[in-house]
């Protein structure tokens, strides 16, 4: 079990979560992280005391410097401060929950050091996930995932005896908040539209990930990576009422899934207690309360991007990395009003037709395949 953390992401949606659950369960906080938003990170380190604060942004770890002068936090900033908050000596698990491909690299160095990731960015797998998984292997490290869906799945093989019996891993998706709309219906759809999630309360980002069900994709992916199976192998359903976070198909026919409320804190609360569980304090999943429970095949001639996120899996190689980076740029381009939301597919298949293929990429060929289809994106915006 867990008894220290360190937390990259310390000020988003997942990020608060994850200390309201290290209060519950009395953990101590090594390490916080977030890019600049100094009024909240210096709450968080005046509850928490971590030894490290780090603010990426420059500016706003001079300002929160400044602040916490009074107490015995050191205050980094940048890549050199998430690599050091990563692979702090005082933290037994890195709860990796900044969003984009920035969260790659402290992975890997957390990972060097032995050190459970309780794995929120999806990035660090979609995009490396091969490398990933070979530095678990070779370091001894572990990966307990936080996505819910992940999570489920994490906690129905529990009961696997061998991994050779799985016939598919079934992800479930809510649908968004665009469940049912045709493309020219979808097409009229704001960003105030796009971030009413149904079910969850989550960043901006994913929230837009949700929407045009880019995120089921990377969670495919994800799934691939996590557990070294084929595309054939990993599939996706609408379930709008999120009570089934995922369940897992055997060669005999048994299906086994997780159910629970649509609750961050349940899957954060298990990475940090595997392999036992803690009380919770939230009310639990009442059956006799809860909907009629659903499922449906996703659109993907509505919803591209699961398409598109589909081919880049079946293709391996950079194509991953590049589809990332350009969602992000597209996702980003939407959410300040400068493209409609079906422009968001468009760009990622603009990136992809510029993206060549690197034969055994390495760290540094997956970062410069992110960074040539951020561009792609940025010159198409222009």
């Amino acid at each position: 079990m867990t008894r220290s953390i360190a937390l990259l992401g310390s000020t988003g949606s997942i990020g608060r979560q994850t200390l309201e659950v290290a209060r519950e369960l009395g953990l101590s906080v090594a390490a916080l992280t977030a890019n600049k938003s100094v009024d909240l990170i210096e709450q968080q380190a005046r509850e928490f005391c971590p030894r490290l604060a780090v603010l990426y942004d420059e500016d706003a770890a001079r300002e929160l410097r400044a602040r916490l002068s009074d107490t015995n936090t050191q205050v980094l900033s940048g890549m050199e401060g998430l690599l050091a908050a990563a692979t702090a000596d005082d933290a037994d698990t890195v709860v990796t929950a900044v969003m984009g491909m920035i969260g790659l690299q402290p992975t890997l160095a957390a990972i060097e050091k032995k050190k459970r990731i309780a794995l929120a960015n999806k990035e660090t797998l979609v995009c490396a996930g091969e490398l990933v998984v070979a530095a678990v292997e070779r370091c001894g490290a572990e990966i307990v995932p936080v996505d819910s869906e992940h999570s489920a799945i994490f906690q129905c093989l529990q009961g696997c005896r061998d991994r050779g019996e799985i016939k598919r891993l079934i992800l479930t998706c809510s649908g968004g908040p665009f469940y049912g709309l045709s493309l020219q219906e979808l097409a009229t759809k704001t960003k105030a539209d796009a971030l009413k999630h149904p079910n969850w309360t989550m960043g901006a980002k994913i929230t837009i990930d949700s929407a045009t069900l880019m995120n089921k994709g990377l969670e495919i992916i994800e799934a691939m990576r996590l557990y070294r199976l084929p595309l054939r192998q990993v599939d996706a359903v609408i379930h709008r009422q999120s009570i089934v976070h995922s369940l897992v198909e055997f060669h005999d026919g048994a299906m086994l899934a997780q159910l629970g409320t649509p609750d961050m804190k349940l899957p954060i609360r298990y990475a940090m207690t595997y392999p036992n569980r803690a009380v919770s304090p939230a009310e639990p999943l009442d059956l006799l309360k809860c909907p009629p429970l659903t499922f449906a095949e996703p659109d993907e001639e509505v919803f591209r991007c699961l398409k598109i996120a589909k081919q880049c899996a079946a293709i391996g190689n950079v194509y991953c990395a590049a589809m990332s980076g350009a969602n992000e740029e597209a996702v980003a381009a939407f959410l300040c009003d400068e493209i409609g939301i079906c422009a968001i597919p468009d760009l990622i298949e603009a990136a992809l037709d510029k993206t060549e293929t690197v034969y055994q990429p390495q760290l540094s060929d997956i970062l410069e395949a992110d960074r040539l289809a951020r561009e792609v994106v940025r010159e198409k915006l222009n």
